[in-house]
């Protein structure tokens, strides 16, 4: 027993007890689909039955695969080599624990799973007693083999396998969950079984590998396993602190080929140079994105600027009202006394023009009254005011009662599949050839997003909704005619330039897509 007083001997025995808990997994997986086939009842004694029966095959076969090993007597020759009994034992254990290893990894990365299927009945105790003792000589080779080819003395290899079986049976149900909720744990010990095989195997031909170094290789290798499952926790906490909606949102996303910037997957983005392309269409995917992302987005984003309002002043004469109807292709109008800020009530296109003919002027009681929100209201919430309204608009106020904007139906629904440009409106985004695109200020950023094929450009923590408020943000001031600045992804490097100004306003702008070539990206992606 000089063993006990050996750091070594007992390195190995606790690695060996690993080991053999893992090597153990599958025939306790087995052992369960087959308990599960008797009633409720009889499931944790078949259990507790069939893994005793594996530590008796076990203790048997180690101590015969023991005495084997050490039959050391020359056998036969070849060239220079010389092959005893134990050799050939290794020799075939070796090869025996490769080809397992190498086929249980082959299995678990291309994702081939058991299944068992067929009708629900249930089986005689005994029957499946005796396809467990089956299953236990066959589940017991490996385990023995790997112990005889870790460990020099059969005490330690038959307390390893004791203790292994013994944890097993104490906690084969959480083990089982804990296996199947780590896969990289299973493939580390797979590769350790392939390592052993080796070793086995070298040492058949008389390349002896010392044990210290495989203890070291397993150490590092557990230590590193260690990290990656605490840091792998780590990040699922972190993600557990984000909104259930978000997450869902992101998963529906990267299944559609759109990911977040900060993943460098390749099928992101369809690139003429790359010949894989996602399975959806850039518009579908930007429909979704825009169903997704729209509870998050402000309701400045989508509703019609004060700036570009058409409205109705009770005080101008007829012919004045009239024509403004006329050349307006709206169906309702804010009828306001003065300014915008005074609003009476909304009133129908159709409405105020038979009153103008009548009367000769807009009777008051034929008003709508008006549906003032404030800027900070949801989108969704939103929704549902719109839909109380029966088609009307809403108005949309500051914190000081001033109107800031309008918000319709087909705002919402631009807001999801895009432009739909009123009569008297030009297109926010206009190609002006390939890559390149003239964007008006006042175009709303998200949408500009789904144009360019990039994200990055909206930023939670900015005020601002449209391509002007990006820009006067990255500039720092009101820009002149000609300016420009840049923005990069990981695929493509954008040039923004200034073409016109509009009083104190961003009216257009020029933005030009250039592909980064493989060697920026790589740059962009390092830095």
């Amino acid at each position: 027993m000089e063993w006990l007083q050996d750091p070594a001997a007992w390195v190995g025995l606790l690695t060996l007890v690993v080991l053999e808990i893992v090597l153990g997994i599958d025939n306790l997986i087995f052992i369960a689909i087959l308990a599960d086939k008797l009633p409720p009842a009889q499931r944790d004694r078949a259990r507790i039955v069939g893994l005793s029966l594996a530590l008796l095959m076990r203790l048997g076969l180690l101590s015969v695969m023991s005495w084997l090993v050490t039959l050391t007597a020359p056998l036969f020759s070849v060239g220079p080599l010389t092959f005893s009994g134990r050799d050939l034992i290794l020799m075939v254990g070796g090869l025996f624990l490769l080809f397992k290893g190498t086929l249980e990894l082959h299995e678990r990365i291309e994702g081939k799973a058991a299944e068992v299927s067929g009708p629900r009945v249930y089986a005689s105790f005994w029957v499946i007693v005796t396809q467990i003792v089956v299953l236990d000589a066959v589940f017991s080779l490996d385990s023995v083999i790997t112990a005889v080819g870790m460990v020099d003395h059969l005490a330690i290899m038959m307390m390893a396998v004791t203790i292994a079986i013994g944890v097993m049976l104490i906690a084969s149900k959480p083990l089982t969950r804990f296996v199947n909720a780590h896969p990289t744990v299973v493939v580390l010990c797979l590769g350790f079984l392939l390592m052993i095989g080796f070793s086995l195997l070298a040492e058949s031909f008389g390349f002896k590998v010392p044990k210290g170094y495989l203890y070291a290789a397993i150490g590092f290798s557990v230590a590193i396993e260690a990290l990656n499952q605490v840091a792998r926790r780590n990040l699922l906490r972190l993600d557990a602190t984000r909104p259930m909606r978000d997450r869902t949102a992101s998963a529906v996303l990267r299944m559609l080929g759109k990911r977040p910037p900060a993943e460098s997957d390749d099928t992101a983005i369809a690139r003429p140079d790359r010949p894989d392309t996602p399975a959806f269409g850039v518009e579908e995917r930007n429909m979704v994105s825009g169903v997704l992302t729209l509870a998050e987005r402000s309701i400045r984003s989508i509703m019609t600027p004060r700036t570009d309002l058409s409205w109705i002043n009770i005080d101008d004469d007829a012919q004045t009202i009239r024509t403004q109807l006329t050349e307006a292709p709206h169906s309702f109008f804010p009828v306001c006394r003065g300014s915008l800020d005074e609003v009476i009530g909304i009133g129908r296109a159709k409405d105020l023009v038979a009153d103008l003919i009548t009367d000769g002027h807009i009777r008051r009681n034929r008003l709508r009254d008006p549906i003032i929100v404030h800027e900070s209201i949801g989108i969704l919430r939103l929704m549902d005011t719109l839909k109380r309204s029966r088609g009307q608009l809403v108005l949309v106020a500051d914190e000081f009662g001033a109107i800031e904007g309008l918000v319709t139906p087909i705002d919402v629904f631009e807001a999801i599949a895009g432009e739909f440009p009123d009569e008297d409106e030009l297109p926010d985004i206009t190609p002006l050839e390939d890559n390149v695109w003239k964007i008006d200020g006042a175009a709303d950023l998200h949408h500009v997003e789904q144009v360019l094929e990039t994200e990055g450009l909206l930023d939670d923590a900015q005020d601002y909704s449209t391509l002007a408020g990006y820009l006067l943000a990255r500039f720092g001031h009101l820009p002149r005619p000609g300016d420009s600045c840049e923005y990069e992804d990981l695929h493509y490097r954008f040039r923004f330039e200034v073409m016109e100004l509009d009083g104190r306003r961003i009216a257009s702008v020029r933005v030009e897509r250039m592909y980064l070539m493989p060697s920026e990206a790589d740059a962009d992606g390092d830095s």
